[in-house]
Formats: C-alpha cells, sequence, structure tokens
C-alpha cells in the first residue's frame, strides 16, 4: 500500500486590517478581514520539515499591511487581485494563491468628517483565485438580513402524520440573506455592480408576491443575471427566520397577523444556484470557496 500526499494549502487565517485614508480634515475608512492561502511544490515541508519552499505565514500578514500602506487598498477585489499575483509572481514554487476578504462596513456619522457609526452584521465578500496566468472572482454579501410583513404564503405542500405546520395565505417572511456571484472577467466596476446587485437582491425580495421562500430565491438571482452581464451565476443561502402568530385565544383577544413568536432555531435554510446557460467555464471560482 503506497501513502502520498494529497491537496494541501496554507496561509495566514483573518488578518484584521484598518485603514484610514486622509484627504484633509476628510477621512475615508476601511475595515477588512483577509485571509491568504498559497499552493505549490510543498511536498518537502510536509515530508521532511524542509521548509526552503514556504513563505512563512507572517511573511503573508506583513505583505497584507505593506500593500495597504503602498497604495490605497480600493475596492477589496482589486487588493484580492494584487495580493494573489503577487505571492504567484514572486516565488517560482507558489503554483497559486486564493484571497478572502471579508469588509466590515462603516457609516460616516452625519455632519463629521472622521466619525463613523459600524453598519450593522452585514458583510462584503470576495473571494479571489490567481493561479496559472489566470483570475477567477466570486464577490458577494453576508448577513442581509430582510424582513416583509406581508406579500408571502406558504401552502399545498403534503401532509402526513408529522406534519402540524398550518397552511397560510398571509406571512411575515424574513432572511439572513448570504450570496455569492461569480464575474465573468475581471475588468470590472466592482464597486458600482456590487452596489447594483445588492440592490436587485432588495427590490426582487420585497416585489416578489412569494408562494415559497425557494420561489424567491431564484427569482433573486433570475432578476440580478437579467440586469448584470457581467454575472455569470448567482448562489443564495436564505434561512428561514420564522416568526410564528402568537395564540392570544386564553385572553379573549383576536390576533389578527399582528403580534408574532420570532424563533431563531430551529430554522428552514433554502439553498440554490442561479445561472446562464452560455455563461463561461467557471474554471477555479467555485474553487476560491472550498478548502482546496
Amino acid at each position: 500500500m503506497a501513502i502520498t500526499l494529497g491537496p494541501n494549502q496554507y496561509g495566514k487565517a483573518e488578518v484584521r486590517l484598518v485603514t484610514v485614508r486622509r484627504e484633509g480634515s476628510v477621512h475615508h475608512l476601511k475595515d477588512l478581514t483577509v485571509s491568504t492561502s498559497l499552493r505549490g511544490d510543498l511536498a518537502a515541508t510536509h515530508l521532511t520539515g524542509d521548509n526552503a519552499d514556504v513563505v512563512a505565514t507572517d511573511t503573508q500578514k506583513n505583505t497584507v499591511y505593506a500593500f495597504a500602506k503602498e497604495s490605497p487598498v480600493g475596492e477589496i477585489e482589486d487588493f484580492a487581485l494584487r495580493l494573489g499575483r503577487h505571492f504567484v509572481d514572486s516565488f517560482e514554487h507558489i503554483s497559486g494563491a486564493r484571497i478572502l476578504i471579508d469588509e466590515h462596513g462603516w457609516n460616516r456619522i452625519s455632519g463629521h468628517d472622521h466619525a463613523f457609526s459600524q453598519a450593522g452584521s452585514e458583510k462584503r465578500t470576495t473571494a479571489v483565485t490567481v493561479q496559472d496566468g489566470q483570475a477567477w472572482v466570486v464577490s458577494g454579501l453576508d448577513d442581509l438580513v430582510v424582513l416583509k410583513s406581508t406579500g408571502s404564503e406558504f401552502h399545498g405542500f403534503p401532509r402526513d402524520e408529522y406534519t402540524t405546520l398550518a397552511e397560510t395565505n398571509d406571512r411575515i417572511l424574513a432572511t439572513a440573506v448570504t450570496a455569492r456571484w461569480r464575474y465573468q472577467g475581471d475588468g470590472i466596476d466592482w464597486a458600482t455592480s456590487h452596489a447594483e446587485v445588492r440592490r436587485i437582491l432588495l427590490e426582487t425580495f420585497a416585489d416578489k408576491h412569494s408562494l415559497s421562500l425557494q420561489q424567491t430565491l431564484y427569482a433573486m438571482g433570475e432578476a440580478v443575471l437579467k440586469e448584470r452581464e457581467e454575472v455569470a451565476e448567482v448562489r443564495l443561502s436564505l434561512p428561514n427566520k420564522h416568526h410564528f402568530l402568537v395564540d392570544l385565544s386564553p385572553f379573549g383577544l383576536k390576533n389578527d397577523n399582528e403580534v408574532f413568536f420570532a424563533a431563531d432555531r430551529p430554522y428552514g435554510l433554502i439553498e440554490g444556484v442561479v445561472l446562464r446557460d452560455d455563461a463561461e467555464d467557471p474554471g477555479l471560482a467555485w474553487h476560491t470557496l472550498a478548502a482546496f
């Protein structure tokens, strides 16, 4: 029996980076979490402990900080591409780099040049792979919490001896959107594209009369692809943040869809992919989100 080394990578995870760019009294804030991973011919360090080809994870961390100083971070997709290409181009034995970045939002406090409030749990994300002279970009967002208090139904599902859920033609629909979209090419106005995809997701969630969260998921992905030609496919994960009607009858009160109990778990988890049938080959795009 032969034992061999399988796919492997290594890097520095969750480098916290905050930059302040000053334009006179007006300051611009960037708050990022950056993770780097490198791949290549790294058998020697695993098999013999020979570290001659190992770019230390501390070096990777320092590179993130140095790049943030040498030129403005800009859009996270561009920053990730610069980092990935640097590692691949600078070290002959490194054949691939994966860069993951989360951007934590801050809003300027009205009337103040250098004071900010945190924008909540929502994060802008990107995952970039650079390998074999190519680059793949998958961007997205996490924890975009949305709710509509009507315009949602759920009925017509099969019933058996374990079914207790009542059918409804009027319910609260709420979720925390996790979205990833794969770009075609990399010469893209990242900021505009992200803002527009986010807008489309929000507007479709609000406008679509929903018979199921699955139907809403498809409508959201479809709307993005129809309006944004630079996007090849959209992947959505939508936890159903259940709101159950409270039984007020013991108190002699009628509850006409006005008082709800918000349950945090367990929850339904609706996930799916919406894609163009003529999209270019994804290559290593989604590889960026997996371990290897």
